[in-house]
């Protein structure tokens, strides 16, 4: 059965409940600007130095007086606004799907099973901050709307752009090898914020049509010799795109090798047979993407509208609101999940639990598992092919690693649960991915708990040697906050560099929390100092079809987004085997 576009069950709840809101609005904006007039981040504090602003004060003064008497004016209508949006949140479906629907059906499915019996498959996450502006700038970032725009620009910048891939023609390691940037589409530049550079997508608006174009993406190979002949580079042409929504494995992948020999984009490298590399780009071709503390609604909009031309599958504003479980006041939700799906893939099935244990401030958001069963194409046997994506957003507060790990046991459950039901049969099962903001690393002496789950027992993290020991080249994702804007961070160029120097990095990820009562020592004698590594994604292969192989292809630390969040987004890119010979088992 397809999903439904809308939450609610008819087109009469709908409007009663867009009146509702239409209703708090007004009071609600007010609100959220009484808190940002009064709340600077460190940006506009350097700006108004620079500037030699002495105004602010009076600003902030008439400012807060204004929005707060218009806060007053409008609290009525809110009121009763909330008497008609408040009891229709028991008959909400927990989240609204986007489609568009494509040409043909072709255009969103992945052949690369069906031609060549295996494929590659890109993921990436990140968590963005979009909270409403007021509520933003406690994380030293403000400007929700701008942001959002902004971020949906440079993720499709990113994931727009040809895949690059070099092979070095030697029997022997040449070491690594960065193509030229001068083969990535150039692109005009605005300035966003601490950003000195704002990258603009590759989207073109047809204004008399109303329609939005994204160049096709493609894949480029080129073959390098590294000996003492003077055999010249060679370029080899790829083979006709099958269409956009499909990435470079649909364009066969007979000619792929392994790592390290397949040098992907800016400098990949290799340790402990993982493939990574710091890019200032998002990965080319992401197939699904999940992001993080999308709370604001009209932010989530500007996602949807930004991320459409790439990814026709969308989910956003997932999770519940009001009274949960509904008619009871224990635990009132006034914020979602925050959780915000887009996959190139359709969505046949979906499913939201929401945590019951959130506590304190935590407990005001409706965080929990959203869980969805992608179709990916079908294999040489004309059977059907589908993954399983998962990502959630888990307790926050420092110290309370019980609650986390409560979650997590509930996280396992549900996603077998969800498996269980919607698992058929006649399929081929070719990945299970869990992803999302853990909210606990790998490295800290406080979040020892955490990381001894038995989660960790089922999926595999690539980053991970083991409880609380992470890979050498692995890198915190945590930003300090307050440093958000310095020169060494606020470019994605800059931000590279900076993670790529542990002199440097040191300085802006978060380190590690200690337990209590205990002084921290990190990193350990001979260990490269890593920082909070909070955003994770995972995949576990005892669920898939038994005679599909997966190999890991590249991990991602991507810093496109520098100056519009605190988290570092993570990618990571599987290569998938289809056994043709026990395919119709």
């Amino acid at each position: 059965m397809a999903l439904q576009t809308s939450p609610f069950p008819n087109g009469c709840v709908a409007a009663i409940h867009a009146v509702g809101w239409a209703l708090i609005l007004p009071c609600f904006w007010f609100l959220d600007r009484l808190i940002a007039v009064c709340k600077s981040t460190t940006l506009e504090r350097t700006q108004r130095v620079e500037q030699e602003c002495y105004l602010q004060p009076l600003k902030v003064i008439f400012g807060a007086c204004i929005f707060f008497i218009l806060f007053l004016a409008t609290a009525p209508l809110a009121f009763l606004g909330f008497l008609l949006w408040g009891p229709l949140q028991a008959c909400r479906r927990p989240f609204y799907y986007h489609r568009v629907t494509p040409s043909s059906p072709e255009r969103e499915t992945h052949r690369g099973f069906e031609l060549a019996g295996k494929a590659s498959f890109g993921f990436a996450t990140a968590n963005l901050c979009l909270l409403p502006d007021g509520l933003a700038r406690f994380n030293n970032l403000g400007h929700t709307q701008r942001r959002a725009t902004a971020i949906g620009q440079r993720i499709v910048q990113g994931v727009c752009r040809p895949h690059v891939r070099i092979f070095v023609d030697s029997p022997s390691s040449c070491g690594t090898l960065s193509p030229s940037t001068s083969i990535l589409p150039t692109v005009n530049t605005n300035t966003y914020g601490a950003t000195d550079r704002q990258a603009q997508p590759p989207v073109s608006h047809d204004s008399a049509e109303g329609r939005v174009s994204v160049p096709k993406s493609s894949s480029h190979v080129v073959c390098v010799p590294c000996d003492d002949t003077e055999d010249d580079a060679c370029t080899e042409s790829p083979p006709p795109l099958l269409n956009s929504n499909q990435n470079s494995n649909q364009q066969g992948r007979t000619g792929h090798r392994s790592a390290p020999r397949a040098l992907l984009s800016q400098g990949l490298r290799q340790q402990d047979d993982v493939p990574w590399e710091v890019s200032s780009l998002f990965p080319a071709n992401v197939d699904i993407l999940c992001l993080e503390e999308v709370f604001d609604k009209r932010a989530a909009q500007k996602l949807t509208q930004a991320l459409k031309p790439v990814f026709g599958h969308i989910l956003y504003d997932i999770g519940v609101y009001a009274c949960q479980p509904p008619c009871r006041c224990s635990s009132f939700k006034f914020f979602n999940s925050g959780l915000f799906l887009a996959s190139r893939f359709p969505v046949l099935e979906a499913q939201y639990r929401c945590f019951p244990n959130s506590r304190g401030e935590d407990a005001l958001a409706a965080k929990g598992l959203l869980s969805a069963k992608v179709l990916i194409g079908q294999n040489q046997k004309q059977k059907n092919v589908v993954g399983f994506f998962n990502c959630t957003h888990l307790h926050a507060p420092e110290g309370e690693g019980e609650i986390r790990c409560e979650q997590l046991n509930m996280v396992t459950k549900w996603i077998g649960d969800f498996q269980a039901t919607h698992k058929q049969p006649d399929e081929d099962v070719v990945f299970d991915v869990l992803c999302g903001d853990f909210n606990f690393d790998n490295c800290s002496p406080d979040d020892t708990q955490e990381q001894n789950h038995s989660l960790f027992e089922e999926y595999r993290d690539p980053c991970r040697e083991g409880p609380g020991k992470e890979k050498p080249w692995v890198i915190g994702t945590l930003l300090e906050q307050p440093t958000l804007y310095e020169d060494d961070v606020n470019t994605p160029e800059n931000l590279q560099r900076t993670l790529e120097t542990e002199d440097l990095r040191k300085q802006y990820i978060s380190p590690p929390v200690p337990a209590l009562g205990c002084p921290l020592v990190y990193p350990e004698t001979g260990q490269p100092w890593v920082g909070r590594r909070i955003d994770y994604i995972l995949y576990r292969e005892s669920s898939i079809s038994k005679h599909c192989h997966t190999e890991i292809e590249e991990v991602t630390f991507i810093t496109q987004l520098a100056g519009l969040t605190d988290h570092i987004p993570v990618g990571l890119r599987i290569n998938i085997t289809l056994d043709s010979d026990s395919a119709d088992e």
